[in-house]
């Protein structure tokens, strides 16, 4: 497994810490960080907004599948969006979270 992406020259700031909570909890505040240059250098926000980018794109794509095979009652998977609002409070806290498939996938991939 690879190490996880914890620079140790750059310091998490409150700043930092803000915009990954704000970019797990909406989706556009994580589009927007990704576009402005001073955000989008800094490696904790990056990392952040990357991952919920994912996350809310995987839980949207597997609510929809099991809600169309279920006939709708699959819909209660919407409590599902729970996990990223979660994810947000621990990179508040400044932790570098990590989601089981999703990280290894987003690091496979360059984007993290």
């Amino acid at each position: 497994m690879e190490e996880n992406m914890v620079p140790n020259s750059t310091e998490i700031t409150d700043d930092d810490k803000l915009w990954a909570l704000l970019s797990w909890i909406t989706g556009v505040v994580a589009i927007v960080a990704l576009l402005m240059e001073d955000k989008k250098d800094r490696p904790f926000i990056k990392y952040n907004a990357v991952m919920s980018l994912v996350v809310v794109v995987v839980i949207t794509i597997l609510v929809a599948i099991i809600s169309a095979i279920t006939c709708g009652i699959g819909a209660i998977l919407v409590l599902a969006y729970i996990y990223p609002i979660y994810l947000g409070i621990k990179a508040f806290q400044g932790e570098w979270v990590e989601v089981p498939y999703v990280t290894d996938f987003c690091k496979k991939q360059g984007w993290i």
